[in-house]
């Protein structure tokens, strides 16, 4: 799976099951099924670390989770972004650029929603250790997060 990585990918942020916020305290921003689609059909599913960026906004640490979320038994492979910074506001609609530079674990059940939170907590925290190395902070400033003017949705 490691060999795709870096993987740059951009799409458009979808409304997803609704629950990430309201369930985990963990907000994700999800990627439309075109998107998903067109990931590397080989690379794992997991969860992942890297760089994100709304818009032409700042680049900020996320978490990554590529798969079916079997506590919940998706019957869609998704691609939920979190992002490891407090929004003001939902940002539906916007383009998201994301940078996975690695792979934290692969995807597992959880008996509880409680195991589940506190699995997602731990690999916040593995996240933010990664990309504070020097050869990961370096893509935080890759040319990638420019958009240029036309790819801008809603005057962001």
């Amino acid at each position: 799976a490691m060999r795709h990585l870096p993987y740059f990918c951009r799409g458009e942020v979808v409304k997803g099951f609704g629950r990430g916020s309201k369930e985990l305290g963990i907000p994700t921003a999800n990627f439309s099924e075109q998107v998903v689609e067109n990931f590397p059909s080989d690379i794992s599913t997991g969860i992942y670390y890297g760089w994100a960026c709304v818009g032409n906004g700042d680049v900020h640490k996320m978490v990554l989770s590529i798969g079916w979320n079997p506590f919940y038994k998706n019957i869609k492979k998704s691609v939920e972004t979190h992002i490891i910074h407090t929004f003001k506001e939902d940002f539906y609609g916007e383009i998201l650029s994301i940078v996975i530079i690695g792979y934290i674990r692969p995807e597992k059940n959880f008996d509880s929603l409680e195991a589940l939170i506190s699995a997602i907590q731990a690999d916040i925290e593995e996240a933010k250790r990664q990309l504070d190395l020097p050869e990961h902070l370096k893509l935080k400033e890759d040319n990638f997060f420019h958009l240029p003017e036309s790819k801008i949705v809603n005057n962001h």
